[in-house]
């Protein structure tokens, strides 16, 4: 593998007070007021992390439960972890759309990821252009961040860290000076190194980068020196991407037990909107939907939706949805929701020419899914023939929309079609040295002129399926003068039931 010959270049897309942005993702309605995210047991629960209208209120960190209380109009959340951990897979896919080396760089309370973008100006044209793009795919998937170009990444996650939803790009060579202002918070201190550099009156990057080397390193060891690089933007990092793997899934827990459907729908709505714009970024649509829910007690409700075609229409899913549920309600109440989806392919069906038009696939799901909650799930799809000699034997599986194939003509010789009968029909017969010779269908006797076998078949003999069938291929002509017709069919006697049947009709 060659080295690219681009110089180095990356971009940080940091995005703080991740707990609380990883909760409203999913709750756009307490976007518009204060929201302050709860951490710990009660009665020791704190604020780890709050939107800007509430800091805007003077809600800060580290705020106990009681001394919040102060603020009446602030919304409380506890914190959950499986939101976030949805929410940091589907950020890491994001910025994988603007490069294929992505390293994770998360803190507590704050997503951070480095991406390599050097020489992906032909595809996304300026380090301004893509922060802009990568600004908007992040604002997509509800959260607001910011984003910082620069040759250093330790000097990109500083100013990151200082910003605000924005972006911006240190020139190379100049990021020094671009960190000069910033305060000692944005480092990785110790409480006890920030209590001596404030000793020492050392408030900003600058001022640390001003402090000579080896009196620094002789007071605090190889961590000055450390701190002093990372001060001046020069300390060096070795990326390691680690790309997750593509999986499309929301969770997300309820603030209180849902009972009723129609409020579950709410919530899957605002799931699948996410779960489809993921998939839609990656040009993809859903093939199939996975729903888990945690019941009261313990126990897990799961139902999959597999429609005919994979598609991104947010109705259609709803409804499938929906249908499913009603057919198969859960038997407690809801406390959390797991949204996991299939990717698919959205390529579309080509029929042939002289094809005949098949049903829209919305409205065909649709019916199918009203048509399996009345009868059931295993009595609607297609037939499909099992691999056995036993008549009639088949299985129901899920109906899928057939490619379509050139119609060839037939080759070789010409063959005689068969015609079932369903049901079969019985007939009395009478046998001669145990072959038939004679036999009455439907009001007309006829004379056995040729017989062909008898054929035997037999199966499940372990079990207490157990079935056989003994068959004969027949040409009788009718015993009346005056029609003087000819049959051709497939008698067939099972010796269980002692009875004749004719099951086919040869033209």
């Amino acid at each position: 593998m060659t080295r690219s010959n681009h110089p180095a270049l990356y971009a940080c897309l940091y995005a703080r007070e991740f707990p609380a942005q990883a909760m409203l993702r999913l709750r756009p309605t307490l976007r518009s007021g204060p929201v302050a995210v709860l951490q710990g047991e009660p009665p020791r629960q704190f604020v780890c992390s709050r939107n800007a209208r509430a800091a805007a209120l003077g809600v800060t960190a580290n705020m106990t439960r009681a001394e919040l209380d102060v603020f009446p109009t602030v919304t409380r959340l506890s914190r959950s972890l499986a939101e976030e951990a949805s929410a940091r897979p589907a950020l890491l896919q994001c910025a994988g759309q603007f490069s294929p080396r992505v390293e994770d760089q998360s803190e507590e309370t704050c997503f951070c990821a480095i991406l390599d973008i050097a020489g992906t100006e032909k595809l996304f044209g300026s380090p301004e252009k893509l922060s802009k793009k990568l600004l908007a795919s992040v604002r997509a998937l509800g959260i607001q961040a910011a984003v910082v170009v620069s040759t250093n990444i330790d000097a990109a996650i500083c100013l990151a860290r200082s910003l605000p939803v924005r972006l911006a790009v240190i020139p190379a060579g100049q990021e020094a000076a671009a960190l000069a202002p910033l305060p000692l918070s944005v480092l990785p201190l110790t409480p006890e190194h920030a209590e001596t550099l404030a000793r020492w009156g050392i408030a900003t990057l600058g001022a640390l980068a001003e402090l000579p080397e080896k009196e620094l390193i002789a007071r605090l060891g190889q961590t000055g020196q450390r701190l002093r690089h990372l001060a001046r933007g020069q300390a060096p990092h070795l990326l390691v991407p680690d790309p997750p793997a593509f999986a499309l899934e929301e969770r997300m827990e309820l603030d209180a037990p849902v009972e009723i459907l129609e409020s579950l729908l709410f919530v899957l709505g605002v799931l699948l909107d996410h779960l489809i714009a993921r998939a839609t970024a990656h040009i993809l649509a859903l093939a199939a939907v996975t729903v888990q829910l945690k019941l009261e007690g313990g126990a897990t409700h799961t139902r999959t939706v597999r429609p005919a075609l994979p598609n991104t229409d947010r109705n259609l899913w709803l409804k499938l949805l929906h249908l499913d549920l009603q057919a198969h309600p859960p038997n407690a109440a809801i406390l959390a929701v797991t949204v996991t989806a299939e990717p698919g392919s959205t390529s579309k069906v080509q029929l042939g020419l002289f094809s005949p038009q098949l049903p829209e696939p919305s409205r065909l799901d649709v019916t199918l899914a009203r048509i399996r909650s009345i009868v059931g799930e295993d009595r609607v799809g297609r037939p499909v023939l099992e691999d056995t000699h036993r008549p009639d034997a088949f299985r129901i599986a899920p109906f899928v929309i057939p490619q379509a194939s050139p119609i060839r003509a037939p080759c070789g010789r010409s063959r005689s079609a068969g015609r079932r009968l369903r049901p079969p029909e019985l007939v009395p017969v009478t046998l001669r040295q145990r072959r038939p010779i004679t036999f009455v269908f439907r009001n007309e006797r006829y004379l056995v002129e040729r017989t062909y076998g008898p054929w035997f078949s037999s199966g499940n003999w372990w079990g207490a399926e157990l079935w056989s069938i003994e068959k004969w291929d027949l040409i009788a002509r009718c015993g009346n003068t005056t029609r003087n017709t000819t049959l051709c069919c497939c008698l067939a006697r099972h010796p269980m039931k002692e009875d004749w049947r004719i099951e086919a009709l040869y033209d």
